[in-house]
């Protein structure tokens, strides 16, 4: 009884060493991170085509002035498992310059360009003549980490947004407003996970080190400097290419399930051993 109870004792005082070894080591972790976050800025412009897009971390609000009738592009990158929602507002000018019914409208696309479909929000709106502002937002499709050739499902990558009035006037154009866009994700669990993964994610204008280094040489030859990448943004935790998911919490609570219930029904059916009654030689 007493080796029983040093040995409750002994277990207790482990499990309350590791908690607390596990607590410092969070809290030396957030105190790394905390340097880190300060040193994050949303772009204050935005890019005008395909190449010149500002890159924007997820959870930052990028800001840029315009005018009407310009194209308007940002940048961020998506892991796999994410669901990006994008919401963009565009401040108008006063009532006696404003554009009279112009429709604004923000589409996404992926690494390829490939124009990926909203699965709900407000993708196009058209300006009241009285409203100050005009809030739109895109819900993207989960990003999966594989998928067919032929699907036109949304990939780990970059993506990109661009913001424009979709219909004015000649007299509506040049007008100056000011635009807000800002990317937020939700984590999907395994319902959305596939058995597969890229073997790099779409960020256009990534090379290997062997392409990079063959350019270097050919700038060197040429006496030209090497091309930078058109996107460099990856998430915070950098690309994961969906190896995990909670599928395999699943897998393994039904393998120890599965277990159990084995163990279980064999002792229901064993019985009790050699009835008494039978002899020791049959």
């Amino acid at each position: 009884m007493r080796t029983t109870k040093l040995s409750v004792t002994a277990g207790l005082l482990g499990a309350s060493a590791l908690t607390a070894l596990l607590g410092a080591g969070t809290a030396f972790a957030g105190s790394g991170d905390s340097g880190d976050s300060g040193d994050d800025k949303a772009p204050t412009e935005a890019g005008t085509s395909f190449r010149t897009a500002q890159e924007v971390e997820q959870g930052l609000r990028a800001t840029a002035g315009a005018s009407t009738g310009d194209y308007l592009y940002w940048s961020f990158p998506a892991d796999a498992g994410q669901r990006p929602t994008v919401k963009a507002t565009v401040k108008l000018p006063d009532s006696a310059a404003r554009p009279s019914g112009a429709t604004w409208r923000i589409d996404v696309y992926d690494g390829l360009r490939r124009r990926q479909s909203c699965m709900y929000g407000t993708q196009s709106r058209a300006a009241a003549q009285d409203a100050s502002s005009v809030d739109l937002s895109c819900t993207l499709r989960t990003v999966r980490a594989w998928s067919e050739q032929w699907a036109n499902d949304p990939l780990p990558g970059t993506y990109y947004v661009r913001l424009t009035a979709a219909t004015l006037t000649p007299s509506d154009q040049g007008l100056p407003v000011s635009a807000e866009v800002e990317v937020t994700s939700r984590k999907v669990g395994g319902s959305a996970a596939v058995d597969g993964s890229l073997a790099a994610p779409l960020v256009p204008g990534s090379t290997t080190e062997e392409a990079a280094a063959a350019a270097d040489a050919s700038d060197d030859e040429n006496g030209s400097s090497a091309s930078q990448a058109l996107a460099t943004g990856e998430p915070e935790d950098g690309w994961s290419s969906g190896w995990w998911s909670d599928r395999w919490v699943w897998t393994a609570a039904g393998g120890i399930l599965a277990a159990l219930a084995g163990i279980g029904g064999y002792a229901l059916t064993r019985g009790t051993g050699r009835p008494s009654r039978v002899p020791p030689g049959m």
